[in-house]
């Protein structure tokens, strides 16, 4: 699991807008549910925000202090910081169609 990446490769298949998407991906460690959210939230972002993204990857062992910042109570958490309003999502972020709706990235 990397610590930040940025989608340049392909464009954007949907409608999405112009605007930069600055995600923060708060995991526990190396666990399986962590790297199956970080690989899923790659996958989508590569797929619907493709060169305007931007995954920040915090392990809450190693800094367990950050969480305060964004309330994260529970693990793996997303949080979209921009574009605002900030949105969370819980989970592995398996439910593709889930993300894309929590996100705005698509409406049902």
């Amino acid at each position: 699991m990397k610590a930040a990446s940025t989608g340049k490769d392909k464009k954007a298949k949907r409608g999405v807008t112009e605007e930069n998407w600055n995600l923060r991906l708060y995991v526990a460690g190396q666990t399986p549910k962590s790297i199956a959210a970080f690989t899923n939230l790659k996958k989508i972002c590569e797929e619907y925000l493709a060169g305007k993204y931007q995954i920040e990857v915090i392990d809450l062992l190693k800094n367990p202090q950050l969480a305060k910042g964004d309330q994260i109570i529970a693990l793996p958490t997303l949080v979209r910081k921009l574009p605002e309003p900030i949105k969370k999502i819980i989970g592995d972020l398996a439910n593709t169609e889930r993300v894309l709706v929590g996100l705005d990235i698509r409406a049902v």
